[in-house]
């Protein structure tokens, strides 16, 4: 039986990803992954977790990559210099580090075409991924870019969502409270567990949730 996994909020963190995949949920050809956006920043691996992505994506594995704030962050300042604070301010510094380069106009185009071409959003039948969350008030709320990598709701009313579970990474949430949401049903399901705050108790792990069965695996960062 295929399965149906979620992934956010990496965040340069190459090493539990990588285990994670690897030996944790063992990642097949015949499994869906969805990644949830910010693969990059904060933590000093960020060349490493997207060159891991494409190459998942190269071999043949289902992979299916959504936009994250920071990626977006990334290519706002590679086109605006106005921009380019904000970034870097948001832990920019760290992937600029890790791809070797001084300055985000230095990234190799394949990398820029990657980010750039990444969606807001997917669904798969009653189910919605996104990195953050939807402008509630929205008549098509699929239209709001900016709320889907920045703003995220604990239930939501829009008809158009109405039926849907929504799968979301972006603000870190415990272990313990995202399956307390899975035990109560919740439509609205949180899957970053904070994987770069190690140093923060009852964070630092990076999880996914195999969405078929409602089922948590988690990897703590402070094993690497």
């Amino acid at each position: 039986m295929s399965r149906l996994f979620a992934i956010s909020d990496i965040h340069g963190c190459f090493k539990p990803f990588y285990e994670l995949i690897v030996n944790t949920i063992k990642f097949r050809k015949s499994d869906q992954l969805i990644l949830l956006g910010d693969y990059i920043d904060r933590g000093y691996q960020s060349k490493e977790v997207i060159d891991f992505i494409i190459d998942l994506t190269r071999e043949g594995f289902n992979v299916s990559p959504l936009a994250g704030n920071h990626e977006v962050m990334l290519v706002d300042s590679y086109y605006d210099r106005e921009i380019l604070p904000l970034w870097l301010m948001n832990s920019g510094i760290s992937t600029l580090e890790s791809f070797g380069i001084q300055d985000i106009r230095e990234i190799d185009k394949q990398y820029l075409t990657f980010f750039a071409s990444l969606d807001y959003y997917k669904i798969i039948g009653n189910m919605i991924f996104v990195h953050a969350g939807f402008d509630d008030f929205a008549v098509n709320p699929f239209t709001d870019k900016h709320s889907m990598i920045w703003e995220c709701r604990f239930s939501y009313q829009n008809p158009v969502l109405s039926g849907k579970t929504i799968i979301h990474g972006h603000r870190p949430k415990t272990i313990s409270y995202i399956k307390k949401l899975i035990a109560e049903k919740s439509k609205v399901i949180p899957v970053d567990t904070g994987c770069i705050y190690e140093e923060e108790n009852g964070y630092g792990n990076l999880s996914a949730l195999e969405v078929n069965s409602m089922t948590l695996f988690s990897v703590p960062n402070k094993s690497f």
